[in-house]
C-alpha cells in the first residue's frame, strides 16, 4: 500500500521560507524571504488536506489547480509540478511573489479556518516555477504553425504579457507596444526589488522575446503613434494600458516641493536599481535619504513607498491612514513587514494641509469611524480641535490611482468609457465598443491585482482568437 504523503497538517506546523533580519534587509532591495529547500517545500505541500472543494482555487482569480501541484510537490515531481501550474497561470513564479495570498487562496484554505495554520501556498508556487527555470523546464513559445493574423497589445504589464504569450503559443504574430523603454509595467517600474527583484521580471520579457514577441518600447500612443495607425496594422487590438494617473491630495500648500506622487518615487527607485541615470534621484527630489517622510494611503502602493523609503535611508518613515488596520486595503503581511523595518502606521489619521514653499511639516487631522457607506465600510469622522503638526521632508502621495482620458489621448470619441473613465468591455469577451479591440486590466477594471490582470489577459486572448477565426465580412461588422 503506497504511503499517504499528505494531510499531514495535524502533525505539521506551518512555516514560513524564512525571512532576513528587519536590521539587514533594510539596508538592500533584495527579496527578503529565503528560497525553500526541497525538503522543506515538500514537508509543508503535504499539510493540504485535499479538500474535495478547494477554497483555495475558488478563491484564485485564476483557479490554480493548486491541491494538485501541492500533492505532485510532496511527492517529489516537481516537473509535473510546474507544468500543472502553469497551464493556468502565465507568471506563476511573479504571482507567488506578489500576490496578496492572505486575502486570497491562503485566507480561504480549511485548514486555516479550522485552526491548524494555512498551507504555504504562496511560497510553494515560488518554489516550484523557480525550480522550473533552473532546471531549464520553462519554454519559449513554439507554435507548431504560424499564422498570418497580426495583433497588436497597447501595454506590457501583466495582463498584456499574459495575452502576448498565449496569441503567440497559437502562432499569432505579436506586437506589444509600451510607453516606457523596459516591459513589464508596474511589475517592472512600480513593485519594488524586495517583493519582486527585477531579474525575475525580465527573464520573462526575454522569453516571450524568444517565442517572437515584438516590442516597440518608448512609444506612446496618441503622441509616437496614433491609435489609429496601430488598428490600421493589425487584425486586433489588446489595450493593457493600466492606470497611472494619481489621485492627487486636495489641502492648502499640495504644490509644495517635497510633495511627490509615489509612481514617481517608485519608479526613481527602480530605475536606479537598474543602473540608469536618474537626476531627480540623484539631485534628492525623490529620495528619502536623511528626510522625514510621511506617506499619504492604506494601499500596496503605500506598503511599497514607506519600505522603499527605510531602504534608502530616511530618519524617519510614517505612514497616514484615514481608517483603522482592520480596514486598510493593504495587505496585511506587507503591513508586518514595514512595522518589522521600523515604519510607524499613523491609523485614523489624514493630512488636511501642508507648511512651507518645500514642505516642513503636515498639518494632521486625526478621525473616527462612524456609520458605514454603501460598501459596508466604516466611515471616517472628523475629530473636531483634534489637529497636530507632524515635521515632514518628503511627503509621498499613495492614495491610488485613475485611468487617463484614452479616447481624447488617442483621438478615439467612439472608444466608449465608463463613468468612472475605465474602458467599457464585455465581462466574458473583454470587447470594447470597437470592433477587433479588446481590453482588459486595470484600465477596465480600475486599480486592482497582478493576478486579475493575468486572467484577463489569457481571456482575451481566447476571445481574439475566436473573432479572428470569423469570417473577414463578420469581422469588420
Amino acid at each position: 500500500m503506497a504511503k499517504q504523503v499528505m494531510l499531514k497538517f495535524v502533525d505539521v506546523e506551518k512555516q514560513m521560507p524564512q525571512k532576513r533580519p528587519p536590521d539587514l534587509r533594510a539596508r538592500d532591495f533584495d527579496e527578503i524571504y529565503s528560497e525553500y529547500a526541497d525538503a522543506k517545500a515538500k514537508e509543508q505541500s503535504s499539510r493540504c488536506s485535499q479538500c474535495g472543494v478547494p477554497y483555495c482555487q475558488s478563491h484564485c482569480p485564476l483557479h490554480n489547480n493548486i491541491p494538485d501541484w501541492l500533492r505532485l510537490t510532496a511527492e517529489g515531481r516537481l516537473q509535473e509540478a510546474y507544468e500543472i501550474s502553469q497551464a493556468t497561470n502565465t507568471f506563476p513564479e511573479i504571482c507567488g511573489r506578489i500576490c496578496p495570498q492572505d486575502r486570497l487562496c491562503e485566507g480561504n484554505c480549511v485548514i486555516e479556518q479550522s485552526g491548524h495554520g494555512t498551507v504555504t501556498i504562496g511560497a510553494v508556487e515560488k518554489y516550484i516555477t523557480d525550480t522550473a527555470w533552473e532546471n531549464g523546464w520553462v519554454k519559449p513559445a513554439a507554435p507548431a504553425t504560424e499564422r498570418p493574423e497580426s495583433v497588436g497589445i497597447i501595454g506590457a504589464g501583466p495582463g498584456g504579457l499574459a495575452a502576448a504569450d498565449a496569441l503567440r503559443r497559437a502562432g499569432v504574430q505579436v506586437t506589444v507596444y509600451d510607453r516606457y523603454d523596459r516591459a513589464g509595467g508596474l511589475m517592472t517600474y512600480g513593485i519594488p526589488g524586495f517583493k519582486l527583484e527585477k531579474d525575475v521580471v525580465m527573464r520573462r520579457i526575454d522569453q516571450l522575446e524568444q517565442g517572437g514577441v515584438e516590442f516597440v518600447l518608448n512609444c506612446t500612443v496618441g503622441e509616437d503613434l496614433s491609435f489609429d495607425a496601430i488598428r490600421g496594422k493589425h487584425d486586433a487590438v489588446l489595450i493593457a494600458t493600466g492606470v497611472y494617473k494619481t489621485r492627487a491630495l486636495e489641502a492648502p500648500g499640495v504644490g509644495a516641493g517635497g510633495i511627490v506622487r509615489a509612481i514617481d518615487y517608485l519608479t526613481a527607485s527602480n530605475r536606479k536599481s537598474f543602473g540608469d541615470d536618474v537626476p531627480e534621484y540623484d539631485s534628492g527630489e525623490l529620495n528619502a535619504e536623511g528626510k522625514r517622510v510621511i506617506v499619504v494611503g492604506g494601499g500596496d502602493t503605500a506598503m511599497d513607498c514607506v519600505r522603499t523609503a527605510i531602504r534608502q535611508g530616511a530618519t524617519s518613515v510614517k505612514c497616514l491612514y484615514r481608517r483603522d488596520r482592520a480596514n486598510m486595503p493593504g495587505s496585511q503581511r506587507e503591513v508586518q513587514n514595514a512595522e518589522e523595518e521600523g515604519v510607524e502606521f499613523v491609523w485614523l489619521s489624514a493630512p488636511v494641509g501642508f507648511i512651507g514653499d518645500t514642505v516642513s511639516s503636515v498639518i494632521i487631522q486625526k478621525m473616527r469611524l462612524g456609520l458605514p457607506d454603501a460598501t459596508g465600510r466604516q466611515m471616517p469622522e472628523v475629530i473636531e480641535g483634534a489637529d497636530y503638526t507632524e515635521a515632514a521632508d518628503l511627503v509621498v502621495q499613495a492614495l491610488g490611482f485613475e485611468p487617463e482620458d484614452l479616447p481624447t489621448l488617442w483621438g478615439e470619441p467612439a472608444l466608449e468609457v465608463t463613468r468612472w473613465g475605465t474602458i467599457k468591455a464585455d465581462y466574458r469577451s473583454h470587447q470594447t465598443s470597437l470592433p477587433g479591440v479588446f481590453a482588459v486590466g486595470d484600465i477596465v477594471r480600475g486599480a486592482s491585482l497582478v493576478v486579475w490582470a493575468i486572467r484577463d489577459g489569457r481571456e482575451a486572448a481566447d476571445s481574439i482568437l475566436t473573432y479572428l477565426a470569423q469570417p473577414a465580412q463578420v469581422a469588420a461588422e
